[in-house]
C-alpha cells in the first residue's frame, strides 16, 4: 500500500531552515563564519537538518553566516548569493552524486572561493563535508591564512561496502583521514566515533553532539486518523522508519525483522517514511508496506508519535537523528548497539539492543518485540525522558565557543609569528 505524498513545507528563520532557541552566550564576540558543505536544505536528511539547525541557532547568537554550497537541482544554473537575516547563501556549480541524483557533489572551486575570501574574508572556515568542494575550501583556507574546522558526518568509507566498491576502503579511509588532518578541530557527534577514528589516526578531534526537539517530537503528537489511513487500528501495532530508501540502510535485514515481529503479532503494519533510490524496488518487494514519502516538521513528528515500534537496522550512521527523533517521540527502539543507540539507549529500560552485525540477535529482538505487549509499553513510556535533556541550545552554545576558541588559538599563534604549517596545532585526540 502506498501513500502520496503531502507537500513538504520549510520554515527557513535564518539559512537553515529549522527553529532554534533564543540567543545565549552573552559577552561573546560574534564571528564572521563560512559554513561550507555538500549538503543542505531544502535537500531532506540528517547532515542537512543538522546543519541548518547550527547555523540557525548561530545566527540567532549574533553570529554572521555565509553558507557556500552546490546548487540544487531546482535552482539556477548561474552563480548565485542570497541573503536572508544575518545568513548568505553562495551557490557554486555541482553534479549529480553517482548512483544518488536527488543529491549533488560539489566541484572544486578554490579559485571563486579565493576570490570571495580576499574580498570578504571570514574569520573561520568550517567544512562539513569532504567532497571535491570541502577539500577544496581547506586548501584555500590554509592558502590564505584562514583557520579552518571541519566535521564527520558521514562514514562514506564504509559506504563502499555497501554499494559493492569495497575495494576503494582503503582509499576513502585514507582520503578522509588527510582531509580532516589538515583542520584546527574535527567535530564529531559521538565519543564513540571519536575513539575509533582516533585509533584510525585521525588528530584534534572535538566532540559535537546532536540535539533533539522535544517540543516537536512528542508522544502528544499522535494521530488516530493518520494510522487509520495507514490500516492500523487502535490495538494494531505499527513499526515505523524514517530515513533515505539507500542501500546504506540495510533495508533488507529491516524487512527480515518485520517479519519476525509480525511472525509473533500478525495484526503489525510497516510504515517508511522516506524516498531515494530504493524506492521503486522496494515497494515491488513489499507491496504489505506504507510508502509515505518524506515530511518535515509538525507532519514527520505526526508520523513517528503515530507509530508504536522503531526498528534500525543500519550501522553506517556517524550519529542517526531518527534515533532520538524515535525516543523523544515514545517508540519502542530495536537498534544495533552503536552511534546514537550507543548514547542514549539504556538495554532493557527505554530499548533493546544488539551487537553490530550480530543479525541474529537483532532479529530475535525484533521478535521479542512482537510478542511482549507489555515490554513494549514499558520500553515507550521511558524512552521521551532518555533524551529530554538533550536540547539543541547546548549543543550549539558548545559549538559556538569551540569555534571562538580555535579561532583565537589560531590568531595567537600568528601573532606570535607562527609558520602556517604550526597554525594548525595537533592536540590530544580525546575529546573533551
Amino acid at each position: 500500500m502506498t501513500l502520496p505524498p503531502r507537500e513538504v513545507h520549510f520554515r527557513p528563520l535564518g539559512c537553515g531552515g529549522s527553529p532554534a532557541g533564543p540567543p545565549t552566550a552573552a559577552g561573546q564576540n560574534p564571528l564572521h563564519l563560512t559554513l561550507v558543505t555538500e549538503t543542505y536544505a531544502p535537500e531532506i536528511n540528517g547532515v542537512a537538518m543538522t546543519l541548518g539547525r547550527l547555523v540557525d541557532g548561530l545566527a540567532l547568537r549574533g553570529h554572521r553566516l555565509t553558507v557556500i554550497r552546490p546548487r540544487q537541482r531546482h535552482e539556477s544554473p548561474r552563480f548565485s548569493v542570497t541573503q536572508r537575516l544575518a545568513c548568505r547563501q553562495v551557490r557554486l556549480p555541482g553534479i549529480p552524486l553517482p548512483g544518488y541524483p536527488q543529491l549533488r557533489l560539489g566541484l572544486p572551486a578554490g579559485r571563486r572561493l579565493r576570490q570571495l575570501w580576499t574580498l570578504n574574508r571570514p574569520d573561520l572556515v568550517h567544512v562539513a563535508t569532504e567532497g571535491p568542494l570541502g577539500a577544496s575550501a581547506i586548501a584555500t583556507a590554509r592558502r590564505l591564512g584562514l583557520p579552518v574546522t571541519s566535521s564527520f558526518h558521514t562514514n562514506f568509507d564504509q559506504y563502499t561496502r555497501d554499494y559493492r566498491l569495497g575495494w576503494l576502503h582503503p582509499l576513502v579511509a585514507a582520503w578522509l583521514r588527510r582531509v580532516h588532518n589538515q583542520t584546527l578541530r574535527t567535530f564529531v557527534p559521538t565519543r564513540d566515533l571519536a575513539q575509533r577514528l582516533a585509533l584510525a589516526g585521525y588528530r584534534n578531534l572535538r566532540l559535537l553532539s546532536r540535539g533533539v526537539d522535544t517540543a516537536l517530537f512528542s508522544p502528544l503528537r499522535r494521530d488516530e486518523e493518520l494510522r487509520a489511513r495507514w490500516g492500523a487500528g487502535p490495538d494494531d501495532p505499527v513499526v515505523l522508519h524514517v530515513g533515505r530508501l539507500a542501500a546504506e540502510k540495510n533495508y533488507p535485514l529491516l524487512f527480515r525483522a518485520f517479519d519476525a515481529f509480525r511472525a509473533a503479532e500478525p495484526r503489525a503494519r510497516l510504515v517508511l517514511v522516506g524516498d531515494g533510490p530504493l524506492l521503486s524496488a522496494c515497494q515491488r518487494q513489499r507491496p504489505d508496506a506504507v510508502f509515505t514519502g518524506f515530511y518535515t516538521g509538525v507532519n514527520l513528528a505526526r508520523h513517528y508519535a503515530s507509530g508504536d515500534v522503531y526498528l534500525h537496522g543500519s550501522t553506517t550512521e556517524t550519529f542517526g537523528n531518527v534515533i532520538t527523533e524515535a525516543l523523544a517521540s515514545g517508540l519502542a527502539l530495536g537498534a544495533y548497539d552503536y552511534a546514537a543507540a550507543h548514547e542514549f539507549v539504556r538495554p532493557e529500560e527505554n530499548g533493546l539492543l544488539a551487537a553490530p552485525g550480530h543479525e541474529v540477535a537483532f532479529l530475535g529482538q525484533a521478535a521479542r518485540l512482537g510478542r511482549d505487549r507489555a515490554l513494549r509499553s514499558r520500553l515507550r513510556l521511558a524512552a521521551p525522558a532518555s533524551v529530554a535533556t538533550q536540547s539543541w541550545d547546548a549543543v550549539i552554545d558548545r559549538f559556538a565557543a569551540d569555534l571562538a576558541e580555535a579561532s583565537a588559538d589560531f590568531q595567537d599563534r600568528r601573532t606570535a609569528g607562527s609558520s602556517l604549517t604550526t597554525l594548525h596545532p595537533q592536540p590530544s585526540s580525546s575529546p573533551p
